[in-house]
């Protein structure tokens, strides 16, 4: 037999075998005591998970039998994720259902008490765990009874280190005759990669849906071949991360709301400076102190050379290991680890003077001009207890931070152990900026600690604002983050006021290490809901749900940041009206299960906090930041109607003559693969090349070719901007990013690059000289055609003496004479003479097409038409012209 663990997908079914050696049977034998059958039965434990656009519904199945000969207490003991709200619980006994329903803490727990005083029933509560709590219940039923549980609860998927990580905690407590787990993810864009690490370890690609099962049977359950107890005990943990094809996120509209999905690749990481503060009393002695070294040696190794650093170390004394900040050389770590590995733990805690002695070295970097205003600085504080020695007032400590620190700072605290009151850590950080997190010293500190890093060790923007055009959207969440870290994701959700006629558009922008960034997306506000409509295993009004769980998570983190007892009450009420409009267990509300009868009642409340009985909440960033105006628009494209030079089509050229008041055009017949030099300007450092590819196939005797990607290269400043049909690359160096044409995007880079989404590409560069690419789709089983780019270059760019290449040569406008104008053979097409450059060449009136207003029909442009790949008109061959690289100058003498 085996155990059979499969990923059902949309297309297609994975299956995994196990080997097991036994058959496995549907029914337990119940523990025996003499001849007496006693105890309690797990008959079924099923789990099931819907995830819809990283908002994931669980519901907890447990079918349990008392099958002693009197009555017995029947525990439900179920362990979920910190961040999830409990939704739901209804349970089963002998017939008699109990309904839950969320209410007002105070209202739920009189209704509790006074059923608890006629001793009907026993109440639910959620203790502490790692990552997780743990929702217990208990009930005394009678002999020989069956009681049914059933557990709802809600969470987002978080990002963190390029996945999405949803873990189960199996624990049946037994062996179980049905015992499932079925996931199931629906991502509209698709899913790259899905896994069960340890379990599957298979990934599927280019899927929107996937299905990860286990089922094992009792065989496969125990522990050994001959044991009764089971070994599914544990997290069962699935991965995954979904298709990104749009830089500027992936906006979704569901049951009239909005979420919009923000995590760009393809970005340089900026530059750190870090001020590492970590505790070194002598609560910090052994175990947590190896730890911690271990920890921050791997830190170090981390660090490059173009991030500054520092450590201070703390007990009733502080101690600088530099007075300032420091490269990340190979030689300052190889310092600073032997520093750290000194280090032994005594005294006590002056948590205030080390975190002065912190802000105030940033400072006075920034004061002396030593960080590089794109760079992200950062202090990383760990403790593990209270302030001793020095300000022991934790709100003064607060206050002297939040005076001191700036605002472009964050502050990073890390609380080990359940000594330190995490409660401060949690306000510290999020009012500068930062996050905290619990060090769990039971385990393996080291490795949290790295863990930790790993997700902020890479910054890659600054500044990030998503906005919307007024009046189309409400009750946006924070919509304002102070950073972007590599391997995470931002996520802004509210509701849609106006998206019926037109799609929903979103703005986002934001600094990089080297650039500023404009992007653009926008999405029908239709399309999902009728895709969901046909998914059975989606999460119902996951919006909707996802805008609630988001706002009442950042409303707990913004009332503990609250000043006076006006301000939390406010905030209470709001989170009070949303959780029982959406009905969700948080610490202002508890859910009260009764049975149909409505004369008993259980309790389900919110954890506490084992040190200080304060509630925790999902750790979430929130900050309280002014209306963000929408960016600077782009520099206006060339307003150039008719003073263009233009490229379209098979190649035709159309060269516009100012002087001469007419447009002469050409053709360029050569070959697939070629790369025609159309600007070449040595003296100021710019080249435009196209490449050519063919059509699909030959029609009337001939292949035709188009361009497929054009290149334009700014050598002074090292910038080469690529455009092909598929995306838009911009090159600056060593560093190369990627823009999809899915985006509207705005870059600032020693110049411009301004992408509208499926349409064209603005390049300013040179202080104004301006090109546009724009971009044909084609019918994609259209016999002959492929999607190919035209290229737009206004006439009164300006360019040196030197300048040259297929249109650059008519930057200095030849002087140009047509005469004997006739008809022809085609009656609408008249024939001339032309002379220009000392030739007298026979040429056709005929037109091509603009494109830039309707890019489906275009708008004609008559022209004078040289034959023979303009021979005569253009200096010397069309062959003369093609260049062996795309950043090529043109280099022929020519005749």
């Amino acid at each position: 037999k085996s155990i059979v663990l499969y990923i059902e997908t949309l297309c297609d079914r994975q299956v995994i075998d196990l080997p097991a050696s036994s058959s496995s049977k549907y029914f337990l034998k119940p523990p025996v005591r003499g001849n007496v059958a006693v105890g309690i039965i797990v008959r079924s434990y099923k789990v099931e998970s819907r995830i819809t656009s990283r908002f994931a519904h669980t519901t907890v199945r447990s079918l349990v039998v008392n099958v002693a000969q009197q009555a017995e207490s029947i525990a439900f003991n179920v362990q979920i994720p910190k961040r999830a709200f409990i939704t739901n619980f209804t349970m089963n006994v002998n017939g008699v259902m109990f309904v839950g329903s969320v209410k007002e803490k105070t209202v739920a727990r009189n209704l509790y008490a006074q059923a608890r005083a006629r001793g009907k029933a026993a109440g639910i509560v959620r203790t502490n765990a790692q990552d997780m709590d743990t929702f217990k219940m208990e009930v005394h039923v009678p002999a020989n009874s069956n009681i049914e549980f059933e557990l709802h609860y809600q969470e987002m998927m978080q990002r963190k280190l390029g996945f999405y990580e949803h873990s189960l905690y199996l624990q049946p407590g037994q062996l179980v005759p049905i015992l499932q787990v079925d996931v199931y993810i629906y991502e509209p864009k698709g899913i790259a990669v899905v896994e069960a690490p340890n379990t599957l370890g298979e990934q599927f690609k280019n899927l929107a849906k996937a299905h990860v099962v286990f089922r094992p049977t009792l065989f496969q359950q125990r522990k050994c071949d001959s044991c009764s107890t089971t070994a599914v005990d544990g997290i069962f943990t699935v991965r995954y991360d979904v298709h990104r094809d749009n830089s500027a996120g992936e906006l979704q509209v569901s049951d009239g709301h909005f979420v919009h999905f923000f995590a760009p690749n393809n970005l340089s990481s900026m530059p750190k400076n870090i001020v590492f503060v970590i505790d070194v009393s002598g609560s910090m002695w052994g175990i947590k102190m190896k730890q911690m070294v271990e920890a921050l040696q791997t830190i170090l190794d981390d660090l490059t050379i173009d991030d500054h650093f520092s450590i201070i170390d703390f007990n009733h004394h502080v101690r600088c290991w530099s007075e300032d900040l420091v490269h990340g050389s190979s030689t300052q770590v190889a310092d600073a680890k032997k520093y750290i590995q000194s280090i032994k733990p005594s005294g006590g805690t002056n948590i205030n003077e080390a975190l002065m002695r912190a802000i105030h070295m940033l400072n006075k970097a920034a004061n002396q001009g030593f960080i590089d205003q794109r760079s992200v600085s950062m202090i990383i504080f760990v403790s593990d207890g209270d302030p001793t020695i020095g300000e022991i007032k934790l709100s003064a400590i607060q206050k002297n931070v939040k005076r001191y620190i700036r605002e472009e700072f964050s502050l990073f605290s890390l609380g080990i152990g359940f000594d330190v009151d995490f409660d401060f850590l949690e306000r510290i950080s999020m009012e500068n900026r930062g996050i905290a997190q619990r060090i769990y010293a039971r385990h393996d500190t080291s490795e949290q600690l790295r863990n930790f890093y790993r997700q902020i060790s890479s910054p890659l923007l600054r500044k990030v604002t998503i906005q919307f055009p007024e009046d189309s959207v409400s009750n946006v969440t924070q919509n304002h983050f102070d950073k972007f870290f590599s391997g995470s994701e931002l996520v802004v959700a509210g509701k849609v006021q106006t998206c019926f006629s037109s799609p929903l558009i979103s703005f986002v922008t934001a600094s990089s290490a080297q650039m500023d960034l404009s992007l653009q997306t926008e999405t029908d506000c239709t399309e999902l809901d009728s895709l969901l409509g046909h998914q059975s295993h989606s999460v119902a009004g996951f919006a909707r749900q996802m805008w609630a769980y988001i706002t009442i998570n950042q409303l707990l983190a913004e009332r503990s940041l609250a000043k006076t007892a006006a301000e939390k009450r406010k905030i209470t009420r709001k989170i009070l009206k949303l959780a029982l409009e959406h009905q969700f267990v948080t610490p202002f509300t508890a859910m009260l299960v009764e049975s149909e009868t409505g004369q008993e009642r259980l309790l389900a409340d919110s954890p506490k906090d084992p040190k200080h009985g304060c509630c925790i909440g999902t750790e979430v960033l929130v900050q309280s930041v002014p209306p963000w105006a929408l960016s600077t628009p782009p520099p206006s494209e060339a307003k150039t109607d008719r003073i263009i030079t233009m490229v379209e089509n098979d190649p035709h050229f159309t060269v516009h003559l100012p002087k001469s008041h007419m447009d002469v055009c050409f053709n360029i017949d050569s070959e697939p693969g070629h790369i025609l030099n159309l600007v070449s300007d040595p003296e100021s450092g710019l080249a435009v090349n196209g490449q050519l590819v063919a059509g699909k196939k030959i029609k009337n005797n001939k292949l035709n070719t188009y361009f497929g990607t054009i290149s334009i290269y700014y050598k002074t400043s090292g910038i080469r901007v690529d455009v092909s049909t598929q995306q838009v690359n911009l090159i600056h160096g060593k560093d190369q990013h990627s823009f999809s044409w899915a985006s509207t995007a705005n870059i600032t880079l020693s110049g411009y690059l301004s992408i509208v989404k499926d349409a064209h590409v603005t390049i300013t560069v040179n202080n104004g000289t301006t090109f546009m690419v724009l971009l044909h789709r084609v019918w994609k089983k259209h016999p002959f055609n492929v999607d190919f780019l035209g290229i737009y270059i206004p006439s009164n760019n300006i360019y040196s003496t030197r300048v040259h290449g297929l249109i650059g040569q008519f930057a200095v406008e030849p002087e140009v004479k047509i005469y004997n104008i006739h008809d022809g053979a085609d009656p609408v097409k008249q024939e001339a003479t032309m002379e220009v450059k000392g030739n007298k060449l026979a040429v056709t009136r005929g037109w091509q097409k603009d494109y830039r207003k309707d890019r489906k029909y275009g708008s004609n442009v008559f022209c004078w038409f040289v034959h023979n790949n303009g021979k005569g008109f253009i200096d010397g061959q069309y062959k003369n012209y093609i260049v062996p690289q795309m950043d090529s100058f043109f280099k022929q003498e020519l005749k």
